[in-house]
């Protein structure tokens, strides 16, 4: 098997095998019995699975943050952490100083060594996982039952393996906007006239100018920071409920998997600008009617700047049939699934073969009514 550049990390996708391993994750050991503690999402709390002991946490609601402090650099940053790199396929993970990898939580490997100090923010939000993997199972379970094109004995027989909880990295912002803009845009309508004694639809395009001020006010414009998962299969099982995201702890990341972000905030940000500058253009040319853009021109300036970096929660799994292996994401706050399956030729045939019935018996029924097809 051929190396993987260090310095390329891997991305996963749907079409991606994912080879889970022991992970190795901040610690938090159990007062009573000295076995590991983990998050539970059906309890809210610190679960021992050796001993049963459960042990409470603070929880609050998480705050933004003005993004001028991010842009000064006076947000929080990681003093408890490092991040370790898999020299296999370039995934990190963010675990405590007390711990050492033993395996890469994405590819298996054992070959996990530091890179670095975790340069960058510590994330002020976290939307707690509300499934347990237990829960993330079933979901795919019933998800794949439901794909009607998957052969029958896979619905039958699916077995979901290596199910891990993944948090990957996020931004959002809120802002208030003020756009002032000025246009042309141009109304194509018909009408008709005569032509050597009979008539004849025309067309004609009337323009006319537009101008203005529009207020706008956006929450929570989510741009994914990591490319680990890609945002193809992220935007599937969208959206995450972060209007409910709690504010960062350790203890919600116990027995899960964290991923660093890529991009950065201000990376984020410009993204996010785009997304709306783009929704304010929707909304202005939608109190017009008309049928081409000449042109349109806006300035807009954005107000009231808050941002969060949170850590959205995902499980990551697959499924094996016949030697391949096909991979599933849930949404672990509302358990929204979404993957891939294997196809059964036959289903595909008897589709296509009923498809190809119906067109027949639709031509032919024109043509003995005398209206065959243009």
């Amino acid at each position: 098997m051929s190396e993987k550049p260090q310095d390329a990390p891997q991305n996963y996708d749907s079409e991606t095998v994912y080879d889970k391993a022991e992970k190795a994750t901040a610690i938090s050991k159990c007062g009573a019995c000295g076995a590991n503690l983990v998050y539970r999402p059906d309890t809210e709390c610190l679960s021992c699975s050796h001993c049963g002991n459960q042990v409470g946490f603070a929880s609050f609601q998480s705050v933004k943050l003005p993004f001028s402090q991010l842009l000064a650099g006076q947000v929080g940053k990681w003093t408890d952490t490092h991040v370790f790199q898999c020299s296999n396929c370039g995934a990190k993970e963010i675990l405590s100083r007390s711990d050492i990898a033993k395996s890469c939580g994405f590819c298996g490997t054992s070959n996990v060594v530091q890179t670095q100090e975790l340069s960058g923010l510590k994330p002020n939000a976290v939307l707690p996982f509300k499934l347990t993997k237990e829960s993330a199972i079933e979901r795919v379970i019933q998800w794949t039952k439901r794909k009607f094109f998957a052969p029958r004995r896979f619905k039958n027989d699916v077995s979901p393996e290596d199910v891990d909880g993944v948090y990957n990295p996020a931004f959002t912002f809120d802002t208030a906007t003020v756009t002032r803009y000025e246009g042309r845009l141009g109304k194509t309508e018909t009408y008709t006239v005569m032509v050597n004694g009979k008539p004849s639809v025309r067309t004609k395009t009337v323009y006319f100018n537009i101008s203005g001020t529009y207020a706008g006010d956006f929450r929570d414009v989510l741009i994914h920071a990591s490319s680990v998962v890609k945002p193809k299969d992220l935007s599937k099982i969208q959206p995450f409920d972060t209007a409910h995201s709690k504010h960062y702890s350790n203890n919600y990341l116990f027995g899960f998997v964290a991923n660093q972000y890529e991009k950065d905030g201000r990376v984020c940000w410009d993204e996010a600008k785009k997304q709306i500058d783009a929704r304010i253009k929707a909304a202005i040319l939608r109190q017009y009617t008309y049928t081409t853009v000449q042109s349109f021109r806006a300035d807009t300036s954005y107000n009231n700047l808050y941002f969060s970096y949170l850590l959205l929660p995902v499980y990551i799994g697959h499924c094996d049939w016949r030697k391949k292996v096909y991979n599933f994401f849930v949404n672990g706050s509302t358990g929204k699934v979404s993957g891939k399956t294997p196809v059964s030729p036959v289903r595909v045939g008897i589709v296509a073969g009923l498809a190809t019935v119906l067109v027949a018996a639709a031509i032919a029924l024109a043509v003995i009514f005398g209206n065959p097809p243009a």
